[in-house]
């Protein structure tokens, strides 16, 4: 968990870098204690993971390992995550994503992801490439 100061939101491929060490999982490395992931975020990288081979508890171990904290999907995310949905549909960005972008304009931080689909969103987040 964090210890108070918040920096970033994180999207599922940071969080999946991270777990897997994929490239660039070094600079998520340095923020990853000061983030929030969203729960649906989390949930897309349990999916992943299991998708690629890996057991129920292996997934859930490596989710709970990470410093992050997580934030519950409540009811202004959930509708601010839905009414991005024709902004950001076309552009491939899924519920996850859209919910990850909606924790970050709620919370004034800005967003890793590895995605450069993100770069030019323009709802005012800032959002960080990490490779």
């Amino acid at each position: 968990m964090s210890s108070g100061r918040i920096d970033a939101v994180l999207d599922s491929s940071a969080v999946l870098a991270m777990v897997r060490s994929e490239r660039g999982h070094e600079e998520v490395a340095h923020v990853i204690a000061h983030s929030l992931v969203s729960v649906v975020n989390e949930a897309e990288v349990i999916s992943v993971l299991i998708q690629k081979g890996n057991s129920v508890v292996k997934a859930l171990d490596a989710v709970r390992a990470l410093p992050y904290t997580p934030v519950v999907l409540d009811l202004q995310l959930a509708r601010r995550a839905g009414s991005l949905w024709r902004d950001f549909k076309p552009r491939g960005l899924s519920l996850g994503d859209r919910c990850c972008l909606a924790l970050a304009e709620r919370e004034g931080l800005p967003v890793i992801t590895s995605d450069r689909r993100w770069a030019d969103i323009s709802i005012g987040v800032d959002v960080r490439l990490f490779r």
